[in-house]
């Protein structure tokens, strides 16, 4: 059997800049230059994930790539929304005033980045 090490997933952005700024100084999380271009966003417990800049090739997820994990959804979406994050409301789910969905699941809220991928808030 083979023997991996820590797995990590990774997505990319059109304007890594963009995207550093955007998940340190907005999302608050740990953001490494990881050379050429490459950033990688700490996620806690020594796993992360890798960003790669694709440039113009860049079509963004239209899946969540990331699931930021927290206590409560509704107070992480208002403070996040405080600091300029758009929450993204989709046809046929239940979501509250803030853009949370609850009742379906854990509570849920998502938004993306600068690259327009898709990222939610959820229950931990």
């Amino acid at each position: 059997m083979v023997n991996f090490h820590t797995p990590f997933s990774g997505f990319s952005v059109d304007d890594p800049v963009t995207a550093q700024a955007f998940y340190g100084n907005v999302l608050g999380l740990d953001v490494e230059d990881a050379g050429g271009g490459m950033l990688r966003i700490g996620l806690g417990d020594g796993h992360h994930v890798l960003v790669y800049p694709k440039g113009a090739g860049h079509v963004p997820a239209t899946f969540t790539v990331l699931n930021l994990p927290v206590d409560d959804v509704s107070t992480a979406v208002r403070e996040l929304a405080a600091l300029g994050v758009e929450f993204v409301r989709y046809d046929g789910m239940p979501q509250d005033e803030d853009g949370v969905m609850k009742g379906n699941g854990p509570d849920i809220a998502w938004f993306t980045d600068p690259a327009g991928n898709v990222l939610s808030i959820v229950a931990a």
